[in-house]
């Protein structure tokens, strides 16, 4: 089991701390939906648990080792990283894009041994892309660039998944499929997932835990069902909302701005 601990995080940038003070401990088994308006420092905290972004005060450890003093190799073979911003430089097949999150496992010469084949070919129809294999990367639409993008993230199966914003740019369908996806990672695979979210509708439905940010700092983070509420949407939000059903069949509908002081 795998314990991601974050303790009095601080990030500062131009003068200004974009993380504040964020403590919480994540574990393996969750889908973290994290949560906050353009702007809360999300896209850095994930950048942090990843283990990318040094903090200038507090630490992230894994399972009590902090990540600074964790072989680079290891980490890598242990938590997959999938940035926000997606770009293709290359015109190589979409296979091989994929195989690219195999090597961390990879001996340093050679090409892929033959006992990855099944699992690159698993992730490759996993994600909808048997028939883009061997395509050239760079002519893939966004959302297909997407989808290949979170197969190289989780074909080498790492114990921890951290992704910035997985659904942007998704249809509804890969949007479902890949929210669906990311749950079932978590709480069928027993793997530790963060996702950053803007849809909370999807939140609602897939994500165990809500880790909601405001300015940098931690407003709220608890089980999805305890903590998603009208007031903690106006809280991070600045929004009226409505909270409706439960499990798979609940939904956020927003009604209009938070009134002034409210």
């Amino acid at each position: 089991m795998s314990r991601l601990t974050a303790a009095g995080l601080v990030v500062r940038r131009g003068g200004r701390d974009i993380v504040r003070d964020v403590s919480a401990t994540l574990a393996s088994g969750m889908f973290v939906a994290l949560v906050g308006a353009n702007g809360a420092g999300k896209s850095t905290l994930l950048s942090c648990l990843a283990g990318l972004l040094k903090p200038d005060g507090g630490e992230v450890t894994l399972d009590g080792v902090p990540l600074a003093g964790l072989d680079r190799r290891d980490l890598a073979r242990r938590r997959a990283y999938l940035p926000q911003a997606l770009r293709a430089e290359w015109p190589i097949s979409v296979e091989r894009l994929v195989a690219l999150g195999l090597i961390p496992q990879l001996p340093a010469f050679g090409g892929l041994p033959g006992g990855f084949e099944p699992r690159l070919t698993r992730a490759i129809e996993a994600f909808d892309l048997a028939e883009h294999r061997f395509q050239p990367a760079t002519t893939l639409s966004g959302g297909e660039l997407a989808r290949a993008m979170l197969a190289r993230a989780l074909v080498g199966d790492p114990e921890m998944v951290l992704v910035d914003e997985p659904t942007s740019g998704l249809d509804p369908r890969h949007a479902l499929d890949t929210a669906g996806r990311l749950r079932r990672l978590a709480t069928e695979g027993g793997k530790l997932v963060v996702a950053t979210l803007h849809d909370m509708t999807l939140a609602a439905r897939h994500a165990t835990h809500l880790m909601a940010l405001r300015d940098g700092a931690l407003v709220s983070f608890g089980p999805t069902a305890e903590t998603l509420t009208p007031s903690l949407l106006r809280a991070v939000f600045d929004v009226e909302a409505c909270v409706s059903g439960e499990g798979r069949e609940v939904y956020v509908d927003y009604t209009g701005p938070a009134a002034a002081g409210g």
